[in-house]
């Protein structure tokens, strides 16, 4: 067995050993890191293909930042994961049942899979001569789908403001900073001078 062989294995077992881990915790904290780890598995796999873009894509926006994400809802949020819980057993036969299903559909399919022969050729020929896959991509992106690319952006931007209007929430008790109260205030009313004499105070 050669080295790839052994890394393939690796990381696909512990892709694997982390997306079941991630279902089954019973603590919503170790099934963040059940999940980070099977990003990084995952990564481990895309590298061994020759894939590092989306290697690097998945650590930089999956792990550093959807993942924390998850980590700082769960550990900041007051969520009753018990009642959750107890919510999702009545619908576990049908989990069950759907489980199977998946299961047998992938059988049916991994059980006729055959490689092409031309594959790893036409894998390989993708890229231009001497450019590597990133570059090409880059290529790509930034060239003929550049408004498409930030299109996509756009998109992003407006569901960040939506999620963070839809969870503002505005509590009496909390003071609130007014900027054009701010920007607007008279100058000679902000201060007032106090003439404090000797030993006593205001």
């Amino acid at each position: 067995m050669s080295f790839a062989d052994f890394a393939f294995y690796l990381f696909a077992v512990s892709a694997v050993a982390g997306g079941l881990f991630t279902v089954v915790g019973r603590n919503p904290v170790h099934s963040v890191l059940w999940l980070i780890l099977s990003f990084l598995s995952s990564a481990g796999l895309f590298v061994l293909l020759g894939a590092e873009f989306i290697a690097m894509l998945l650590i930089i926006v999956y792990v550093g930042a959807v993942a924390v994400l998850f980590l700082f809802v769960v550990m900041m949020l007051d969520v009753d994961f018990a009642e959750l819980k107890a919510e999702m057993a009545q619908y576990l036969p049908l989990a069950m049942l759907i489980a199977v299903v998946l299961l047998m559909q992938l059988g049916m399919a991994f059980g006729v899979w055959t490689a092409s022969e031309g594959a790893e050729s036409a894998r390989q020929a993708i890229t231009p001569l001497n450019t590597h896959n990133t570059a090409a991509l880059g290529l790509l992106i930034y060239d003929h789908y550049f408004l498409l690319f930030q299109l996509a952006g756009l998109i992003l931007l407006v569901a960040m403001i939506g999620a963070i209007v839809l969870t503002l929430r505005h509590r009496p008790d909390v003071k609130r900073q007014d900027v054009l109260e701010q920007m607007y205030r008279d100058p000679t009313k902000a201060m007032e001078l106090k003439n404090v004499k000797p030993g006593q105070g205001l």
